[in-house]
């Protein structure tokens, strides 16, 4: 068995494939869509509806810890075209931890619950030796007609890709929240505040329910960990695919590029949840993106995916193409080592 050590992050894609997805437990005809690469929720028949099902961890943050579990869980559940209904969590909190932190935590995944008219509906807490910051696990549900929905693996060959909003959105707030003290004195104030204020554009929630009811949708997705670019990767990886993307299409925030240039980091590979990435038929395409526009929504094709899966490329201003880059962790950790700093 190899012993390298796992990068910090997702786990690579050839050890979800050879480990995790080859031990499943029993099979169950219910389970209408299960584990696979690029498809971040479960779809469950319960008589005759479905049940979308999705968990993610936050990690990498302290800042707005219980904001973040929300959105990012209710976001996962979104991509299917289905408004998230119910929310339950796991608060694993370190030791020196008191009522007040829980209290914070509880608020904010409250205020986050309520502006998306989802109900939490259980959970656990706990403090947990040997943790150095808090982590939540969150699970966001919600249910819906069968065949109502879409996954990110529906994208066929052809299809346009567009991109809301720009990239490393969450990682931008997290970074500036995380690094303000050393970021403060190389960046305006304003520019700093307005980038800690990107919490605000986590959700990705509306500009999926309005994509999917205007029609043409046949994929989403939203870019967590690995930034745009591991979310390409992951709808073409989904839907057997291969994608060619237009740098200069994609939009990056005044405040995310300052961040990058100085942690000298790719925007591309940083987590974005925020951006939605859709994948929608080129009749639709267009419509999409003005609905969206419509609704005060950035958006904008960036590409469109192709038959062949080894072909995923990123073509630059002046016509060049490379490989469109497949993180092997997301950025967002290069910019927090501490030993960056020394």
């Amino acid at each position: 068995m190899n012993k390298i050590k796992l990068p910090i992050g997702k786990i690579p894609p050839e050890i979800l494939k050879n480990v995790v997805f080859r031990h499943l437990g029993v099979r169950n005809p219910d389970v209408v869509l299960g584990p696979s690469l690029g498809v971040d929720s479960a779809v469950i028949k319960v008589g005759d509806k479905v049940l979308i099902f999705s968990m993610d961890p936050v990690t990498g943050a302290e800042q707005r810890i219980g904001w973040l579990a929300v959105n990012i869980n209710a976001n996962d559940v979104a991509t299917f075209g289905v408004r998230p209904t119910f929310f339950s969590t796991c608060i694993l909190l370190p030791e020196e931890s008191t009522e007040k932190t829980v209290e914070e935590i509880c608020l904010q995944i409250d205020l986050a619950a309520k502006n998306l008219g989802i109900s939490v509906i259980g959970g656990h807490s706990e403090v947990t030796l040997g943790l150095k910051r808090p982590i939540i696990v969150g699970c966001a549900m919600a249910v819906t007609e069968m065949g109502k929905y879409v996954s990110s693996a529906g994208s066929r060959a052809g299809d346009k890709l567009i991109l809301t909003k720009g990239v490393g959105l969450e990682g931008t707030a997290v970074i500036a929240n995380e690094k303000r003290e050393i970021l403060k004195t190389v960046v305006d104030e304003s520019l700093l505040n307005s980038a800690i204020n990107f919490y605000e554009k986590i959700s990705v929630v509306q500009e999926a329910v309005l994509s999917y009811s205007f029609g043409g949708v046949t994929a989403m997705h939203d870019p967590t960990e690995g930034g745009v670019a591991g979310g390409i990767h992951e709808i073409a990886d989904a839907s057997g695919l291969g994608v060619k993307v237009y740098k200069n299409k994609i939009y990056v925030h005044a405040e995310t590029a300052k961040i990058c240039t100085f942690f000298k980091i790719d925007p591309m590979q940083l987590i974005s949840s925020g951006a939605l990435l859709i994948s929608a038929d080129p009749n639709f395409a267009e419509g999409i993106v003005n609905e969206l526009k419509r609704n005060n929504i950035r958006a904008t094709i960036i590409g469109e995916f192709v038959k062949d899966p080894s072909k995923r490329i990123l073509i630059h201003k002046d016509g060049t193409t490379t490989p469109l880059p497949r993180p092997v962790s997301d950025h967002l950790w290069l910019a927090l080592d501490s030993k960056f700093m020394l």
